[in-house]
């Protein structure tokens, strides 16, 4: 199954570097665009759980590295929630190593 990295701008101008079991969030998030924060976490919980089905499809049981990821990006967007004009911008995708 091929996984892959994705970096993330906050609000702040911050970055992180994110990791999904699967490439299914090229199919929901575009390099370069800004999406609303809450509308960014939203689809950002439908990807993992794509993600998680495929990987347990596959394996047997879900990505709890995922699942981590997930949990650590939802403490992150709780900094801004509730903030007007919140956004969080997808940066890029690569390889995960």
């Amino acid at each position: 199954m091929p996984a892959m990295h994705y970096t993330l701008r906050w609000p702040d101008a911050s970055e992180t570097v994110c990791y999904s079991p699967s490439l299914v969030i090229q199919d929901y998030f575009q390099p370069g665009q800004a999406y609303a924060l809450e509308s960014f976490m939203a689809q950002l919980r439908e990807t993992t759980a794509i993600a998680n089905e495929r990987v347990r499809a596959k394996f047997g049981f879900a990505c709890s590295r995922a699942d981590d990821q997930l949990s650590r990006l939802e403490a992150q967007a709780r900094r801004w929630a509730g903030q007007p004009g919140a956004r969080v911008e997808v940066l890029g995708f690569g390889p995960a190593h």
